[in-house]
């Protein structure tokens, strides 16, 4: 980036500033109507001529933009429709962005505790560091724009499984002694669980063609 760029370059608005933020709107039908419009018509472009560097640009696009610009237009969707699955993936990929390292240590306890598929389903290599987990949400957002929109929906809800596995058995190894870290830790393991349920549904219904 130019130095000329960087002077103008958007501040990002971190993940916990937003996660329970609310966006006012003199007009929520109207709000909905863009919400829905836009994100159709994104994947409908992308997907039926998914240039690299389009796609490459709507990877990166929190990295650069923060996620303001989206919030405003989807934080308000409900959860099972097309703007609520991407705001979720966004917000999802900006926190491991912002904070690579705790990630890891999510996803590395989570992987253990945890007893089911979705370490595989998620694609993770094992172990997995910051940076491989960064290249992974990374992979999974291109999903979207570029494959089988379905599996990279249910493959991010299995990355958010294992996080959460991972966030419920720290916080319990915090509670006896740093009671406020483990009480973080346990919000982040039931959004994380919502986001997976969330995301699970959103593939459900965007194979039945009923993702709206």
């Amino acid at each position: 980036m130019s130095d000329e760029s960087r002077d103008f370059h958007k501040p990002v608005r971190r993940p916990a500033e937003l996660f329970d933020r609310l966006f006012s709107a003199e007009d929520p039908a109207e709000v909905s109507r863009v919400a829905h419009s836009t994100a159709h018509a994104l994947l409908s472009r992308v997907r039926s001529d998914p240039d690299g560097q389009v796609v490459d640009r709507l990877v990166a696009f929190t990295d650069e933009h923060g996620i303001d610009d989206i919030a405003e237009l989807w934080s308000r969707s409900p959860a099972k429709t097309l703007p609520g699955a991407l705001w979720r993936l966004y917000l999802l990929q900006l926190m491991i962005h912002d904070d690579p390292r705790t990630a890891a240590l999510l996803y590395e306890r989570g992987r253990v505790e945890l007893a089911s598929a979705d370490e595989v389903i998620a694609g993770a290599p094992t172990p997995a560091g910051p940076d491989e987990l960064v290249a992974l949400i990374d992979r999974i957002l291109r999903g979207v724009f570029e494959g089988d929109f379905a599996v990279a929906l249910d493959r991010a809800a299995s990355f958010c499984r294992v996080q959460s596995a991972g966030a419920t058995h720290l916080a319990d190894d915090y509670e006896p002694t740093e009671p406020e870290r483990a009480s973080v830790l346990t919000t982040r393991a039931l959004r994380l669980s919502d986001y997976a349920a969330d995301l699970a549904a959103c593939a459900a219904l965007w194979r039945r063609e009923a993702l709206t």
